[in-house]
């Protein structure tokens, strides 16, 4: 199970009266220990998938750490509709909006796909697609991997001005009515397939290119509806407590779903499934509580904003460092090794970082990551 990333922003909560306004580093903290998240995913989840490593103790530590930072997907997508959502993203019109979010993404989009497609899958991999698969390929938004994420945030980037312009004439009270429904009934229609399959009726839900970021519409709103939560400290303990069991419930039912199959059903282990929507939640609402009330020196808030802005060139760059780590370390392909993913990991999460932070520095390249 692979989980990418998005290209999001933190945004700034209200803070008590006795602090300054400025940004919030609670949100930046938890972009950076998102995109670790997403890394660690696809590192680890080598050894998940081995079915010959399943229930072993590598296995279990693989599985505790690539089912226990499954919200990296929900959390990315709450940051960014707490920013792109917001009326000021939107004060020059639909049009601006369009042409400042597309000029981004599109050309990350078109480059990453020619890389993977070519670098990787054909001169990497040796395969030879042809025009046929290639076009379902593209159809699925499955060229390569985690790419399929570029697609969702375009898709939320183009229903973003309707849905900011319904939000701004609702008040507060409006956006945290609209996320809590969308949320539910995303978390509802993943339950659907496995209770119909329970029944003996499949209903597999069918996501492309054009319809992937549907299901993520109540984390979007949702971002928005909680940006200006600023918990107590007990609130706080609280929701990372909730965060903690319930991220704890994901793992340990992933690792016994062969002999419960009706939880998996009803209660599915994914990204939009119930237990990883509250925990998401729980974390967004830590990171603003912690952010408000953080004092971080100027020297450690340039150094976090740094590491923050970089995670989406480490999304599109982490994959393709990974693969070179797979051809010359074979225990990590093929996942037989707990120490090896370690250190594939701390090679891969370097690596993508320090790519990722020159490139932005480059012309030109800056402009794909």
């Amino acid at each position: 199970m692979h989980t990418p990333v998005v290209d999001v922003a933190p945004v700034t909560p209200p803070v008590p009266a006795d602090r300054p306004a400025g940004r919030n580093h609670g949100l930046d903290a938890l972009r950076v220990a998102a995109i670790c998240g997403v890394v660690a995913i696809h590192v680890f989840g080598e050894i998940v998938g081995n079915r010959e490593m399943r229930g072993n103790t590598q296995w279990w530590i693989a599985t505790a750490i690539d089912l226990g930072v499954v919200w990296c997907v929900p959390v990315f997508i709450m940051i960014s509709g707490a920013l792109i959502l917001s009326p000021r993203a939107h004060a020059a019109g639909p049009a601006e909006f369009y042409r400042k979010r597309f000029a981004r993404i599109l050309p990350a989009m078109i480059f990453w796909h020619v890389v993977y497609l070519v670098l990787v899958r054909m001169m990497m991999h040796g395969e030879r697609p042809g025009p046929g698969r290639l076009a379902v390929n593209f159809l699925d938004a499955r060229v390569y991997t985690a790419l399929y994420f570029l697609w969702l945030i375009a898709g939320l980037y183009l229903i973003a001005p309707v849905l900011a312009a319904f939000l701004r004439d609702g008040g507060e009270r409006r956006a945290k009515i609209i996320a809590g429904v969308a949320v539910l009934w995303s978390v509802g229609a993943y339950m659907t397939p496995g209770v119909a399959a329970m029944l003996g009726e499949g209903r597999p839900i069918t996501l492309g290119a054009w319809n992937i970021w549907f299901p993520y519409v109540g984390f979007f709103l949702a971002g928005w509806a909680l940006r200006k939560v600023v918990p107590s400290p007990r609130g706080i303990a609280l929701a990372a407590l909730v965060a903690v069991v319930v991220q704890a419930e994901v793992v340990w039912q992933y690792g016994v779903r062969p002999d419960y199959p009706w939880l998996q059903a009803v209660f599915p282990v994914t990204a939009s499934g119930l237990a990883t929507t509250i925990g998401s939640g729980c974390l967004f609402v830590v990171a603003l509580g912690l952010g408000a009330r953080w004092t971080v020196s100027e020297r450690g808030g340039r150094r976090l904003k740094q590491l923050s802005d970089a995670s989406f060139g480490v999304f599109l760059i982490h994959m393709l460092v990974f693969e070179v780590v797979m051809r010359f370390v074979p225990a990590v392909a093929q996942g037989t090794s707990l120490a090896w993913s370690a250190g594939a990991y701390v090679v891969v999460l370097v690596t993508a970082f320090a790519l990722s932070i020159v490139a932005g520095k480059i012309p030109y390249l800056r402009a794909v990551v």
